[in-house]
């Protein structure tokens, strides 16, 4: 079975391993990178064999002759076959040239020194004509695996540039003392059809494994993955997630505060994940109900994570907007309760509830820290609610995600977090309901991005004074939180009289495959300055705490029919196709094209 957070975690793995291919330099540089490679290659394939002002003539025209048809086949293959490509624009078909010259030079390198040390021309023209294969084969294998283009633009996008850089060697290699023969001329074709042959195969058995496992290719779902990482498209990804896609039917829970005549603050906890990572399906929804309730509304509105986990990924925006059209068609609140017991917090085997009930109405929210916790399964919350229910309340259930340093066992804690559920709601029935008072506030923090773990919903608190005493709510748009920061947050807020509270993260997946690391995230406080943060929490709760006023409440708990999910089988099968797919082709890699180049030679030797 899968970890709940493998496609994240593979996600910050194979960003970790691909980014670096595709973190390039400027076009410019790319193109000046090449005349030095260009110009430099020429020189030291050429002057070993002609050690005269000619040889280094020879030389730097070899040279200059690859630079420009390299430059002129770069040009020649963008606008023509991948204007339109989400992955393979000019700089990066300027950087394959560059990376395929550099192969090729190697080669004529080589070459050269050992031609002018055997006093063999011939052996120069058999490895230029080697470096041809090589520079064939690592364009032709890019081009097949990164871009979307079809078999014949990237067939041509392939071979134009080695091709026309062949050339020079009928001008080149008679002066050098080659004597050219119709053997050359049938070692061309044939080299480019066993290349292309051994590429066909590799590509196959790569898309093979993606179609046994998923019933999708291997390599349409790789440059899915590229595209988003690359590019920020989620639409090829998306795509591929709404053929898999599972429907189901999503809860929602609301909880509204009404003052003065209108709505001051509302709290949504969907139970669905928000993930897999990036603008990827619902990993941005936390802010999207954000936004889309504030913009309503005009309120501080907080969007914690709800017991929920990868399996209920949505699977694009389009199932995204619906889950938000249902909860804005959801906010016609009617009737409100005036009373709410003070918070009751309960500790069962390290697993902690903290317990509020407005109306008949019980907020729950569930944490381990400091002890590291990830997504509580979603039928812990179907637990919880039965409980409720047997007391005559409706219950709305977080998962407050706010403390990670180690691993964590989600089955192990059902029992604990049941029993501590149970208890605290028992506890709080026996406290006494009184008048309460809401104030509620909202900072966005210019400072900190999703680079650093933070989403663009920032930090809202909910300040709650019942019977004198005050507990807030914070809520951090965030994935999971270092251990030790939420104690640090309410030692911080009971310095300005909050006695009681609980922090909360959204778990949103807009930070998850941003950093390079092996999560590919950073979990809230890890690279934001902890103490400006949490200073921006105590700002918040002072003026939430400022702005108090008499309120009401009103909750609903809505069901939305028909939301496709990635579903949590579809989950653990990318991941394997996704490993098995990286580990068969550097298998592949190896033995096919390490027979393609013995074959190569062999053929060489003949000429």
């Amino acid at each position: 079975m899968a970890s709940d957070r493998s496609l994240e975690g593979y996600a910050g793995k194979a960003v970790g391993r691909y980014s670096s291919l595709f973190t390039l330099p400027s076009h410019a540089k790319v193109v000046l990178l090449l005349l030095m490679v260009c110009l430099s290659g020429g020189f030291l394939a050429v002057l070993p064999l002609k050690q005269s002002p000619f040889g280094v003539a020879a030389g730097l025209l070899l040279g200059a002759a690859f630079l420009f048809i390299t430059l002129s086949a770069d040009l020649a293959v963008h606008y023509s076959c991948m204007r339109v490509d989400p992955i393979m624009n000019l700089r990066r078909s300027s950087a394959l040239s560059l990376f395929s010259c550099l192969v090729w030079f190697a080669f004529l390198s080589f070459g050269g020194i050992a031609g002018g040390l055997l006093g063999s021309p011939n052996l120069w023209a058999r490895l230029f004509l080697l470096g041809f294969c090589a520079a064939l084969t690592l364009r032709l294998l890019v081009y097949s695996t990164v871009s979307s283009a079809g078999w014949g633009k990237v067939f041509f996008s392939s071979i134009v540039q080695p091709t026309l850089c062949a050339i020079p060697l009928f001008f080149i290699g008679p002066t050098l003392g080659y004597e050219l023969n119709l053997r050359l001329l049938l070692f061309l074709p044939l080299s480019i059809l066993l290349v292309v042959l051994v590429n066909s195969l590799f590509v196959a058995s790569v898309n093979h494994v993606g179609e046994k496992n998923l019933g999708v290719a291997s390599l349409p779902l790789f440059r899915a993955f590229l595209a988003n990482w690359m590019e920020g498209l989620n639409e090829p990804l998306e795509t591929l997630f709404e053929r898999l896609g599972l429907e189901r039917s999503i809860k929602v829970s609301l909880l509204a505060f009404r003052s003065s005549g209108r709505v001051k603050a509302v709290i949504v906890v969907p139970a669905v994940h928000p993930g897999p990572f990036r603008n990827v399906g619902s990993s941005p929804l936390p802010h999207m109900i954000q936004a889309a309730l504030e913009d309503k509304l005009r309120c501080v509105v907080s969007v914690p994570h709800g017991l929920s986990k990868h399996g209920l990924n949505l699977t694009s925006q389009l199932q995204n907007r619906k889950v938000v059209r249902a909860i804005l068609g959801s906010i016609g609140f009617s009737a409100a309760e005036s009373k709410a017991t003070p918070p009751v917090q309960v500790q069962m085997d390290g697993a902690k509830a903290n317990c509020q009930i407005f109306g008949d109405c019980a907020l729950i929210a569930l944490t381990i820290a400091p002890q590291t916790m990830e997504d509580l399964p979603p039928e812990l919350d179907l637990i919880i609610t039965n409980e409720a229910e047997k007391h005559g309340l409706s219950a709305i259930v977080i998962d407050a995600h706010n403390s990670l340093e180690g691993q964590f066992n989600p089955e192990g804690v059902v029992e604990p977090f049941k029993k501590a559920a149970v208890k605290g709601l028992e506890e709080a029935l026996h406290r006494q309901r009184s008048p309460f008072e809401v104030g509620a506030a909202k900072v966005v923090p210019e400072e900190f991005g999703v680079e650093e773990g933070m989403g663009p919903g920032g930090i809202s608190v909910l300040v709650i004074r019942v019977g004198g005493q005050k507990t807030a709510y914070v809520t951090i748009d965030g994935n999971n939180m270092v251990s030790g920061l939420r104690e640090k947050i309410l030692r911080n807020l009971r310095e300005v009289g909050i006695v009681d509270g609980e922090v909360l993260t959204t778990d949103t997946h807009l930070v998850a495959g941003v950093a390079l690391t092996e999560r590919g995230y950073h979990p809230v406080g890890e690279a934001i300055d902890q103490a400006a943060l949490t200073s921006y929490v105590r700002q918040a709760a002072i003026t939430a705490s400022n702005d108090l006023e008499p309120a009401e409440v009103s909750w609903r708990i809505i069901t939305v029919p028909n939301v496709k999910v990635i579903g949590e089988k579809h989950v653990e099968t990318l991941c394997l196709v996704t490993e098995e797919t990286a580990k068969k082709s550097k298998k592949l890699a190896v033995s096919l094209f390490s027979v393609a180049g013995v074959l190569l030679t062999a053929m060489l030797a003949f000429l």
